[in-house]
């Protein structure tokens, strides 16, 4: 699961800011006279995706946002699937949101330019955190539990290094397709383990793990539930703690609110942005810190990456 921006279809034109400078000036946005929001096609929409702005006085866009309401709409999705953000994330994985995100970390070239961008960006991500991982050394015989796996996409490659993996995912549907995938991938490999793969969501994963790794999937969690996940997923790691997610400046949160403008599929999940001094905040109160830092950033994708250690 990931984070993404996304433009935004029907009849309203789009000149865009490249997403890939975090800090635009936002007095640039006041010498524009219209608000022009871009359209690519709605297959894309989901409760992770966001609006970026291509004009307008940050006036006009406020008042813009004043007449939204995503978190009624959020509530009503909720009470729809009979729980709060997690039932609500486990249905859309499952069910409405499965195949265009299986779509997305597939490699089928049937894919619009920000779905592709956001499969180079979610790549690019687990291309970092690997290296994070191999640069201590080989991987033979560690074990990582992969929380919030998503399609295998990380479980695959730390497979293939030796790795004893475990990987879970709140989506039975992801599951499935990860262990498609890892068979298809690691089956008949000499020193190769495939990954143990189950259905559960990250409170109820138990165990303990040399690393444990959990990538875009706290963009699910307010920060109040966020602070108890990392400090969970804490308790199961020996030695390393790799967490990734939307990080949260003015910049971003305002796309985030401009695309809430845009309420897209009904199953669409809710998105949480959250402050690297957050995160880092929540760690130290378990006792770990923070070591190594990394930021993906593409047009339409951007999530920060930190691996933490006991203090």
């Amino acid at each position: 699961m990931s984070f993404s921006s996304t433009l935004f279809s029907h009849n309203i034109r789009f000149a865009t800011n490249q997403l890939s400078n975090p800090n635009p000036k936002l007095h640039n946005l006041n010498n524009r006279r219209s608000l022009t929001v871009s359209a690519i096609g709605t297959d894309t929409l989901d409760g992770t995706t966001l609006a970026v702005i291509g004009g307008s006085s940050v006036a006009a866009l406020a008042a813009a946002i004043s007449l939204s309401d995503p978190e009624k709409r959020r509530q009503l999705q909720a009470e729809e699937v009979g729980g709060g953000d997690k039932e609500v994330v486990r249905d859309y994985f499952t069910n409405d949101g499965f195949q265009r995100w299986k779509k997305i970390y597939g490699t089928t070239d049937d894919v619009n330019k920000v779905q592709l961008d956001i499969r180079i960006g979610h790549a690019k991500t687990v291309e970092s955190v690997m290296k994070m991982l191999t640069d201590e050394g080989s991987l033979k015989g560690v074990s990582v539990c992969d929380a919030g796996c998503g399609t295998g996409l990380l479980s695959i490659p730390l497979a293939k290094e030796g790795a004893v993996v475990s990987a879970s995912d709140i989506s039975a549907s992801m599951v499935s397709e990860a262990q498609k995938q890892a068979k298809e991938a690691l089956e008949g490999k000499d020193g190769v383990q495939i990954p143990k793969f189950e259905v559960s969501d990250l409170e109820s994963l138990n165990g303990n793990y040399d690393t444990v790794v959990c990538l875009d999937v706290l963009i699910h969690y307010p920060q109040s539930k966020a602070d108890g996940m990392i400090a969970h997923l804490a308790s199961l790691a020996e030695n390393r703690l790799i967490l990734s997610f939307a990080p949260k400046t003015f910049y971003y949160d305002l796309l985030k609110r401009i695309g809430e403008l845009f309420p897209g599929p009904s199953k669409a999940t809710r998105a949480y942005l959250h402050s690297e001094a957050d995160i880092e905040r929540a760690l130290q109160k378990v006792g770990w810190k923070i070591r190594k830092r990394g930021l993906t950033t593409t047009q339409f994708y951007f999530s920060r990456i930190v691996e933490a250690v006991r203090a």
